[in-house]
């Protein structure tokens, strides 16, 4: 299995990026809610604690993921997992009214990218292992 290719960098890409944003989360949340949250209600300071210790550790998986391909297709697709549901959550909010549709289109670079990214680099991980084996 590839090592340094693309899933490799868009893994490190990924994970930095969650594990930051979780970190952040967890350390400034009001801060953060300020930032990227403050018109979906209002601000809970334990729940987006809750969601940066998931945004966290889909971090690390997915840089876990980076650094040992033969884990790759389990950790990618339990950080799928995480970001997948999170993408659900905004579109359902879209569905339903809560968010309005332009919030689609905001959401595409962090929430449903990432989501697509890791689904792929965990369905070619397991097509490469199956393959191997």
């Amino acid at each position: 299995m590839e090592r340094r290719g693309i899933p490799y960098w868009l893994l490190i890409l990924l994970g930095a990026g969650a594990l930051a944003n979780g970190l952040v989360m967890l350390a400034l949340p009001e801060a953060w809610f300020a930032r990227i949250a403050a018109d979906t209600g209002a601000f809970n300071p334990h729940l987006v604690r809750d969601v940066g210790g998931a945004y966290a550790a889909t971090g690390v998986a997915a840089l876990w993921a980076a650094r040992e391909p033969h884990w790759r297709a389990p950790l990618a697709a339990v950080a799928a997992l995480f970001h997948g549901l999170h993408g659900a959550v905004h579109v359902f909010d879209v569905a339903t009214g809560v968010q309005p549709p332009s919030h689609l289109l905001e959401d595409l670079p962090g929430v449903y990218v990432p989501t697509l990214l890791l689904i792929a680099i965990a369905l070619h991980a397991l097509r490469q292992g199956r393959a191997a084996n």
